[in-house]
């Protein structure tokens, strides 16, 4: 997983997807979609899921699609990242700490539950 407080962060906005490219500190750019925000208590949290920068590369991933784009490596895999304002007054995405983790990841799957409950009726 890559570590988002060691990451510069950069945002862009893509047909109305916001896409989140974090470069680490070799220079690689690591292309991530805003799936949904989820607020808990205070804070606000991104679900970001592995993207491609351009659409051409773009597909479904799915555990070992054999497509060449290493979405089988744990680094593209999704994950929440806690939206703060910096000194700025900008976004930013860090890691969650252990508690905010386990917070957004109950939120998550309550929302799940209730999307599937609304399915049924």
């Amino acid at each position: 997983m890559i570590v988002l407080s060691d990451k510069e962060k950069d945002t862009m906005e893509d047909n109305d997807e916001i896409i989140v490219v974090m470069t680490d500190e070799d220079g690689n750019e690591f292309y991530y979609r805003e799936e949904m925000i989820l607020p808990v208590g205070e804070d606000k949290y991104a679900l970001l899921v592995p993207t491609h920068a351009d659409d051409e590369d773009a597909h479904e991933h799915e555990d070992g699609c054999g497509c060449g784009c290493g979405c089988e490596d744990d680094e593209d895999a999704a994950f929440f990242a806690k939206i703060v304002l910096d000194e700025k007054g900008e976004e930013e995405y860090i890691e969650p700490s252990d508690e905010e983790f386990e917070a957004v990841c109950k939120a998550y799957d309550k929302l799940m539950e209730d999307e599937d409950s609304e399915d049924e009726e």
